[in-house]
């Protein structure tokens, strides 16, 4: 996986952490720069430990699924993408509050990364160095959701659905180039 993919995925992953972001922001009546830092660790560090989580099972089963793992990352990213897709045409603005407490932070955190444990997987198949794929995510997803929490602050709710809508257009479009290198479309 070249670097530029790499990198996109990373801004695709992180953009529901930076959709969640921009409402914790959002319900901050004033911007505390703290919070912001927490935030954002609190989704980089889950951003990054979820596909090295997913990593880990799926290379225990690579071998198994060879033939076929450019269709696991494919469906696996394109479920993904889709997903964030249709979650960015819901018109409501969700209720948040601006705690960054561990209960409050730990299930969001969690809910945000769950696709990059499914992108974890098809980075198993597709030998991805892990090592930078998950420094890449966390660094990124950090640096998002700090940005996303200042732009909540400032903008509210409008760019919260434009954000989920790119992140889910870039996975989708990096399941297909997958599927589409694999099969030699791209030389």
């Amino acid at each position: 996986m070249s670097i530029v993919t790499l990198l996109l995925t990373a801004i695709g992953l992180s953009m529901d952490a930076f959709a969640v972001a921009i409402t914790k922001g959002l319900s901050m009546p004033k911007m505390r720069w703290k919070h912001a830092v927490i935030i954002g660790a609190y989704f980089g560090i889950f951003q990054a430990l979820m596909p090295l989580l997913g990593y880990l099972l799926g290379v225990n089963f690579t071998e198994y699924i060879t033939a076929f793992d450019h269709w696991i990352a494919f469906i696996l990213l394109g479920i993904i993408g889709v997903n964030m897709i249709r979650e960015s045409f819901d018109k409501e603005c969700e209720e948040a509050d601006d705690s960054v407490s561990f209960r409050s932070m730990i299930v969001l955190a969690i809910a945000t990364s769950i696709d990059a444990l499914a992108a974890g997987i098809s980075f198993a198949f597709l030998k991805v160095n892990i090592v930078a794929a998950v420094s890449f995510i966390g660094v990124i997803t950090f640096t998002l959701s700090i940005i996303g929490v200042k732009i909540g602050n400032v903008f509210g709710c409008r760019y919260k659905s434009k954000a989920e809508f790119v992140g889910g257009v870039i996975l989708v479009l990096m399941g297909l180039k997958i599927l589409l290198e694999h099969l030699g479309v791209f030389a």
